[in-house]
């Protein structure tokens, strides 16, 4: 799983749990899509979006690990299948303050296509997961980063891969749609860092970030086993990441090396790969097709291989999960909204 149910805080209301973040380009502009609240988390747990939360697209604009732009969406109660929302816009030192109230852009409801100011499209409502993944593979690779050892695939074979449960998951997906000229306003060089946030009202009358996606397969790798990490990767901003998780990361990526001995120096290697992928942000050219592959990650499109390039990269090996966009049973479209849409 990219990000599906990776701390107690995203379990406890999956709401707010971020199950996968792409950026990639559309037919009028940069496409910001989080996928959340997925049908795995069982018949009882509560789907659609927390009318007492935000949703928001951190997006930094000069490489300094801070927002200089934000995309926030707020939703309001259930009625039916649908829910209002609003879409507002952060700019400069606003777009990392929660108590900053930014611009209204749109206003409407779930399942529709909405137009906003200065040309922004979105859409919300329930969609089909676009993400695939075999779990035997998953699980093997998250004991291993766990252990510091090999995954241990002697019971699993190529031939029996399997998305599960993917294929039949669902998703709550946000998708924004924003002309490049409003990002290269703020980004003139088109360069941006992004990450996608689930950020939940206080008692106090505050905010409390509940979950955040950057780059794919982070947590698989390191939190599996670990919720207490896996809370902290989820409340931490960008500029603390290499701080708070370089040495772990470092730690757990040379063990792991090491058991396949696929480097001569397993801690430098180590070292340099948490460099890579610490802050946790997501890398896009605006104006450019995004692709998340083994020589490049230039934002994330809904077709990508996340799981073979992360495992293959912090592993040293090649690894591969024997899962394709083939095995998804509904695909993503090239027309707005993207995400495979549940009619």
């Amino acid at each position: 799983m990219s990000h599906h149910l990776d701390s107690p805080e995203a379990r406890a209301d999956v709401r707010l749990d971020i199950t996968d973040y792409y950026v990639f380009r559309g037919r009028t502009g940069t496409v910001f899509l989080v996928n959340l609240s997925p049908s795995i988390a069982g018949p009882d747990a509560p789907h659609g979006f927390h009318p007492e939360a935000r949703y928001e697209f951190r997006i930094d604009c000069d490489g300094d690990q801070s927002p200089e732009l934000a995309y926030r969406f707020a939703f309001g109660a259930a009625s039916g299948d649908r829910q209002s929302l609003t879409l507002t816009r952060l700019d400069g030192p606003s777009a990392g303050d929660d108590r900053a109230e930014g611009a209204v852009l749109a206003t409407g409801f779930t399942g529709e296509e909405i137009l906003g100011e200065g040309g922004v499209r979105l859409w919300a409502g329930p969609a089909h997961d676009p993400f695939f993944l075999d779990a035997t593979v998953l699980h093997a690779v998250g004991d291993a980063f766990a252990a510091g050892t090999q995954a241990d695939l002697s019971q699993w074979s190529p031939a029996t891969a399997q998305n599960v449960p993917f294929g039949a998951n669902n998703v709550y997906a946000i998708v924004l749609e924003v002309p490049d000229e409003e990002l290269l306003a703020s980004a003139p060089d088109g360069r941006i860092d992004s990450w996608a946030l689930t950020v939940l009202a206080t008692d106090a009358g505050g905010w409390r970030t509940i979950n955040r996606a950057g780059l794919p397969m982070i947590h698989p790798l390191f939190a599996q086993h670990d919720d207490h990490l896996a809370d902290h990767l989820n409340t931490a901003t960008p500029a603390e990441d290499r701080k708070q998780f370089g040495e772990h990361f470092a730690a757990a990526i040379a063990k792991v090396v090491a058991a396949y001995g696929t480097a001569v120096d397993p801690d430098t290697y180590g070292r340099a790969v948490a460099d890579k992928l610490l802050p946790n942000v997501l890398p896009y050219t605006v104006g450019t097709e995004a692709v998340f592959g083994y020589g490049v990650w230039n934002g994330r499109s809904l077709i990508d291989s996340a799981p073979d390039v992360m495992f293959s990269l912090a592993t040293n090996t090649a690894f591969t999960t024997a899962v394709t966009k083939e095995s998804v049973p509904f695909k993503p479209t090239d027309t707005f909204p993207y995400a495979p849409v549940i009619v």
